[in-house]
């Protein structure tokens, strides 16, 4: 996308005389497109979560109830005005904020992270989930109140909003969750028009801050991720374990799988973590090539459906919000896809929809109903 081409979607406007007849759906504020393909999606991850868990009814039953509640999220959401959310999106920020920070302080200790926090009247829960929503949010909030393509200055503070949560998150330490976030804000930030100078000029800064990130702020276990990507051999029984076992189910599948509930790497547990970061590869091996490809076809249908929802908006904040949401649910998918087969590292990303787990699937779908809620309300 050019900076041309960035600016045209910036500020892109519909100009139209005639009247404003909503449909049913329109009426309801839901997308029959995205509800489809969504739907489609959940269906699939339920029928390999059972094969991936070994037949697991208990877990098919939570992660039905987990579709359930995420339905309920995205329909309730897809109500809401986007005119509310750009009022509410600073409160949220700051909230978001405090919520890190409080984490930092008293928040509970889980498998060597303190990720979490105990919420009165609503139990146990994880705030850099939220910011996942909140930072596109709070980005497309600050650049629609300026002239874009935004200026060095409203870049400075753009790039401020962002790096005080992924911070946060990142010492946490959730190098995954951290990096997604830092995704979504650097989406609006591009889509608002940013030229190619300052891309290619953040493109050679990031090497400095990555030899800092690498000596100073990754720890022992996220350095030795990055190294078995290039050789998973070196420690094949520790770190390289998952890759191996991964890149071997991939392989068994061959063209068109071995043949639903047949596969061994899963079945066998050989494959770690098969129903939640990996389940494409217990997917891959028992659907194979076709089956995989098929799977990428309908996320792309998804992906598809949410740009032409924001190439199509006149308002700015919507389309900047709308652009990023669509951006990052492709990095989902790229992310976990990558580094399942072992072109990038592993960094605990969930397969969208597909892996098991309640609050992946909740926030993302909270999304797709911000999405809704942007194509179905008339723009004020």
């Amino acid at each position: 996308m050019s900076s041309s081409s960035q600016y045209r979607f910036s500020r892109q406007s519909q100009h139209s005389s005639q009247r404003y007849d909503p449909t049913l759906w329109q009426r309801i504020h839901i997308d029959p497109w995205l509800t489809l393909l969504l739907l489609t999606i959940c269906c699939i991850g339920l029928t390999i979560l059972y094969s991936a868990s070994g037949q697991d009814s208990d877990m098919i039953i939570r992660q039905l109830i987990s579709y359930g509640i995420a339905l309920v999220v995205m329909v309730v959401m897809a109500q809401i005005p986007p005119s509310i959310y750009r009022a509410f999106t600073p409160i949220l920020y700051i909230l978001g904020l405090v919520l890190l920070v409080l984490v930092g302080v008293i928040g509970e200790v889980r498998m060597g992270a303190q990720r979490w926090i105990d919420l009165p009247g609503f139990g146990s829960v994880q705030p850099s989930e939220f910011m996942k929503l909140i930072m596109p949010m709070m980005c497309a909030w600050f650049l629609s109140k300026r002239n874009l393509p935004p200026s060095l200055s409203s870049i400075t503070v753009t790039l401020g909003l962002i790096i005080v949560p992924v911070l946060l998150i990142a010492k946490e330490p959730d190098l995954g969750t951290s990096l997604l976030v830092a995704a979504s804000g650097l989406f609006v930030l591009f889509l608002a028009g940013l030229s190619w100078w300052m891309i290619v000029s953040t493109l050679a800064l990031s090497i400095p801050i990555a030899a800092f990130t690498w000596y100073f702020l990754l720890h022992n276990y996220q350095r030795m991720r990055v190294l078995t990507l290039f050789n998973p051999d070196v420690d094949a029984q520790g770190a390289g374990w998952n890759i191996i076992q991964s890149q071997t189910a991939i392989g068994a599948g061959g063209l068109t799988g071995k043949g639903y509930l047949e596969g061994t790497q899963s079945q066998l547990d050989f494959l770690p973590e098969g129903h939640t970061d990996f389940i494409i590869a217990a997917f891959s091996e028992e659907f194979g090539l076709l089956g995989v490809i098929l799977l990428l076809v309908i996320y792309t249908c998804l992906l598809s459906r949410s740009l032409y929802i924001a190439f199509t908006h006149p308002d700015i904040y919507s389309r900047l919000l709308a652009g990023a949401i669509a951006m990052s649910f492709f990095i989902y998918v790229f992310v976990n896809v990558g580094m399942v087969s072992g072109i990038l590292p592993i960094v605990g990303v969930p397969l969208p929809f597909i892996s098991y787990g309640g609050t992946a699937i909740v926030t993302l779908m909270a999304g797709f109903g911000l999405l809704m809620s942007i194509h179905t309300h008339k723009p004020q």
